[in-house]
């Protein structure tokens, strides 16, 4: 018996695992069939909204472009307008300068209107003051950034208005589109931007009408000085936004309202000696105080306040290729007051002019990925085409079939 015996060790030396029954299927699968459908329907919301959000943005910028093109054409056919009773094209560029200072007041009220945070004019400006630098805005920050930009905008405006004197507004809103084949050229060389074989063509074309326009009347007279002028406004607008991309590329629509309305005040301060001298010299002769044309020049400043503020907010708010396709749009604009109102006839030269630029400055708006996007598109009209002949292949041989069954043809399958 004693051999026999079995020691028993007590119980609480065994180590007692307790095995989990795999329940967790049960209840994670519960749980997801449970999530399941809330996040398809959480995946289907954000689709509707993504895909309304896009719609708006569309919808907001064809509505963008039509007021783009009419504000641009109005500031042009006005200028032409206000020539007939005032030939002073420095004082008009200065005043009209000098309502840039509206700027970050309307950008501050729309700001107040569509957001609920709450600050004050100051603090808001101190904020977007910081695009100077982390002190803010002093005194030499201000003239040394201010002041190349407020010169070339002022050139810019400046020489577009002369060339006005001297071409109708067809012309001058033609040429002034070669601005976008200029902007390539100048980031390709300042900026290293990527090089592109069809905005090299673009800005070819657009050179060839520049000579087209200007060989129209024989390169004499008014016409050859009012295509200088015009490109010359053309390559000062280039310049100042290829600077603008390179100083203030980064910067928010808030920061871009302020310094606009910091370039009315330099404008404003410093620039206004220039009327003075070309008035004291009798170069810009204004007349008395109350014989100025104040109806006109309001709304000449109005308008091109107008369209400068679409074109900065436009960017934001919707898509750039739809700021830039108004631009184009003044060019028939224009085309069709003049040959309504004024009774413009152009030569066939001209219009040949015409059509080049307009085709090079659509060139120049294709993405830089245009040609990947392309051949992706015709390889996929190649896959579908190649899908439907093999569809019509199988109809056919199924129906051939059918055709020799009802004939009482019998096909003795081969060994």
């Amino acid at each position: 018996m004693k051999k026999h015996s079995a020691r028993v060790a007590p119980l609480s030396s065994y180590s007692t695992q307790v095995l989990t029954c795999p329940n967790s299927e049960g209840e994670d699968g519960s749980e997801s069939h449970a999530e399941t459908p809330g996040s398809d329907t959480s995946q289907e919301s954000q689709f509707y909204q993504s895909c309304t959000n896009t719609a708006l943005k569309v919808v907001g910028g064809l509505l963008m472009v039509l007021c783009v093109s009419s504000s641009w054409v109005g500031t042009t056919q006005v200028v032409k307008l206000t020539f007939q009773s005032f030939s002073c094209p420095f004082f008009i560029s200065w005043f009209s300068s000098n309502w840039n200072i509206l700027f970050f007041p309307i950008y501050y009220s729309g700001h107040v209107v569509t957001t609920r945070e709450k600050q004050t004019p100051i603090q808001k400006f101190r904020e977007c003051s910081k695009l100077f630098g982390e002190d803010g805005m002093t005194l030499k920050l201000f003239v040394k950034r201010t002041a190349p930009f407020s010169i070339l905008w002022t050139l810019t405006n400046y020489l577009y208005l002369l060339s006005l004197k001297k071409l109708t507004a067809t012309d001058v809103s033609v040429l002034y589109c070669c601005h976008k084949a200029f902007v390539f050229l100048l980031s390709w060389i300042v900026l290293k931007d990527r090089f592109m074989g069809v905005r090299i063509v673009a800005a070819i074309m657009a050179i060839t009408g520049i000579v087209m326009m200007a060989y129209g009347d024989g390169f004499h007279g008014d016409s050859f000085v009012g295509v200088a002028l015009a490109v010359g406004s053309a390559s000062t607008s280039a310049l100042y936004k290829v600077l603008f991309k390179m100083f203030l590329g980064s910067a928010s629509l808030g920061e871009v309202a302020h310094f606009l309305s910091t370039m009315g005040f330099f404008n404003l301060i410093f620039i206004s000696c220039v009327p003075l001298i070309l008035y004291f010299t009798r170069v810009e002769y204004l007349g008395s105080f109350s014989s100025l044309p104040w109806g006109y020049l309001c709304g000449l400043a109005g308008l091109w306040l107008v369209f400068n503020i679409l074109v900065h907010v436009g960017v934001v708010l919707t898509y750039p290729i739809l700021i830039s396709i108004g631009t184009l749009l003044s060019v028939p604009g224009n085309a069709a007051v003049d040959v309504l109102k004024h009774e413009v006839i152009f030569s066939v030269v001209r219009l040949a002019a015409t059509c080049i630029i307009c085709l090079g400055f659509l060139l120049l708006l294709l993405p830089e990925e245009w040609d990947s996007v392309t051949l992706r598109f015709l390889a996929t009209i190649a896959d579908k085409k190649t899908e439907e002949h093999g569809e019509e292949l199988t109809d056919s041989s199924v129906h051939t079939r059918t055709r020799s069954r009802a004939n009482g043809a019998v096909t003795i399958p081969m060994a």
